[in-house]
């Protein structure tokens, strides 16, 4: 089963995950996947996509790693010409994720202003590209990602109260190595996998 092929572990937390992974999969709702650093988040979106069924890309986008100037072109692609060194159009994350998954890593690092454009994505399922005033559909499942509090970062004014809302539709909690150390070897096992046919 695909689910089991990419979350390897049979303690209970990470059974408990996989329930509900398996249980959303299908479904074209959002999901928020929080946990510590290094847990394995991106696994857990990996997991989601390939079980969904969903014919286009698993696409991702860390949030924290590309410079805010650069977020929103990189999400929404751009036209020709529409900053310098724009020397030709090019499809955003969205539209590469176009009947597929596109999933934001890191989205408590996401600046404020781009929230917004962000909250109008979700709602209208069209984005525009910089430099234009053309809307384009985009058929997408949503998964977030963070190890930041988020309801903290609402009451701080850093995170917008209404994303938050609309991203947490449904939380799925990455469980800590500590919790699930029964599962260590086989861990240890993949990874030793993973670097001989690699």
């Amino acid at each position: 089963q695909a689910i089991d092929e990419i979350i390897l572990g049979n303690s209970l937390v990470v059974k408990e995950m996989k329930k509900l992974i398996e249980m959303v999969s299908k479904s074209n709702t959002t999901v928020l996947i929080q946990g510590e650093t290094g847990t394995g988040k991106e696994l857990v979106a990996e997991a989601l996509h390939v079980a969904s069924g969903r014919k286009g890309n698993n696409i991702s986008v860390n949030c924290a790693a590309i410079p805010s100037e650069l977020l929103e072109s990189e999400l929404f692609g751009h036209e020709k010409g529409a900053f310098t060194g724009a020397d030709r159009a090019r499809p955003g994350r969205f539209e590469q994720a176009d009947n597929g998954t596109i999933f934001l890593d890191e989205i408590g690092d996401m600046p404020l202003p781009l929230q917004s454009k962000l909250l109008r994505v979700l709602e209208s399922r069209k984005i525009q590209r910089v430099g234009s005033n053309k809307e384009t559909e985009v058929n997408f499942r949503l998964v977030c990602a963070t190890h930041q509090d988020l309801d903290k970062k609402v009451e701080k004014g850093e995170f917008r109260a209404d994303l938050f809302y609309r991203i947490n539709v449904f939380p799925i909690l990455v469980p800590t190595l500590a919790a699930r150390a029964v599962d260590v070897p086989v861990l240890i096992k993949g990874i030793v996998e993973k670097i001989k046919f690699s």
